[in-house]
């Protein structure tokens, strides 16, 4: 549960109304969860949350340290509190939604982040007990119906995401190897803005020290990361969701084309798949389409599936290799098999053993996906 959660459930204790202040037990509740929250809290601003004076804040805080909680002060500039290493975690309050979708996202999880496998499950099983049967049947109706196709293994470690995101909560650098798109090894130090993801797969936004720039990088190619010294923290980049979408779109691809597409952004956005490419306005009437690939292979088929006409404005690949794998397609059409008339003349491109066996009666009928 976050802190917000956590401070929702003290003011539910003691309600504040106007002229009114918290009692001893929920403002030590509430103090709790602030001091989870963030890393240091300045004494004002925590007696500026509770609404009460400093003098009561330590009382409260030194209330805290007998219940078991490590609360750690300081004094003179930049001095507060901040929740030492040890703290147990409070009881958890959870309303009827909050339950049913930390077991939902547990289910999730564990089928993503590796590492998480045991600790869900015994998590969900926790859940399920005390769960009343209303909230059961909520939370295991999606499970229940759900079919699990074959995704492969987990793509990235709970434990390697742990300890980036420590690193960009409390503005640590980091140093790891890594290695690109086409395998090549470096070392790397940066200081950690963001983590970001992207389908099944989760990147880390950084400040590269070396290369004096922000940068992306997949974090499932990010091995034996090191946590450094603490570092001020750096104005986040405006165009920083555009920075990443280049880095996984387009840049990291060897074979690269740029087509010019009618339409606005807002359009094409609303037409096109998001794996396609990386969209920019070009005028009121055209915007650009950055599009990258492994091979010219799949550039081509990525460029056909778009599904609309575009003109090639620029192509990292040579012309003549790209019109070679169109004309190759072609002939292969134009070489099909011809269609055979089946059930009264009506021209078919099934096989006739494919139709025998899609006949025989132990033949399974799977859906059509549209």
């Amino acid at each position: 549960m976050d802190a917000q959660s956590l401070v929702r459930v003290a003011d539910s204790f003691c309600p504040r109304y106007a002229g009114r202040v918290l009692s001893t037990s929920a403002r030590l509740l509430r103090l709790a969860s602030l001091l989870q929250s963030r890393r240091h809290w300045a004494g004002a601003a925590l007696a500026a949350e509770l609404g009460v004076d400093a003098r009561t804040v330590r009382r409260d805080v030194d209330r805290l340290r007998e219940l078991g909680y490590p609360v750690e002060a300081s004094s003179g500039v930049g001095g507060g509190y901040a929740l030492g290493r040890g703290a147990e975690l409070p009881p958890l309050m959870l309303d009827d939604d909050e339950a049913v979708t930390l077991a939902l996202a547990l289910r999730a999880a564990s089928a993503n982040v590796g590492g998480l496998e045991d600790a869900a499950l015994a998590l969900l099983a926790k859940l399920d007990q005390l769960m009343p049967a209303r909230l059961r049947r909520r939370s295991s109706a999606l499970h229940a119906v759900t079919l699990s196709l074959r995704t492969g293994p987990p793509l990235v470690d709970a434990g390697l995401l742990q300890t980036l995101a420590t690193a960009c909560r409390d503005c640590r650098t980091l140093a790891f190897a890594y290695s690109n798109h086409t395998g090549e090894p470096s070392q790397r130090r940066v200081e950690p803005l963001r983590l970001a993801n992207f389908g099944r797969r989760w990147y880390l936004i950084a400040w590269d020290q070396d290369r004096d720039d922000w940068r992306s990088f997949r974090v499932d190619r990010v091995h034996a990361p090191r946590l450094g010294s603490a570092f001020p923290p750096r104005a986040v980049p405006a165009d920083v969701a555009a920075r990443l979408e280049r880095g996984i779109a387009y840049a990291p691809f060897a074979c690269r084309v740029t087509l010019r597409v009618p339409g606005t952004v807002a359009e094409l956005e609303a037409a096109l798949p998001l794996w396609c490419g990386i969209l920019e306005c070009e005028s009121a009437t055209h915007s650009l389409l950055r599009v990258g690939a492994d091979s010219p292979d799949a550039l081509i088929a990525q460029i056909l599936m778009l599904g609309r006409p575009a003109e090639l404005v620029e192509c990292s690949e040579p012309l003549p290799a790209l019109q070679q794998l169109l004309a190759r397609t072609a002939s292969m059409l134009q070489t099909a098999a011809p269609r055979r008339p089946v059930d009264g003349g009506a021209a078919s491109t099934v096989p006739q053993r494919a139709r025998e066996d899609r006949n025989a009666p132990s033949a399974v009928h799977l859906p059509r996906c549209d």
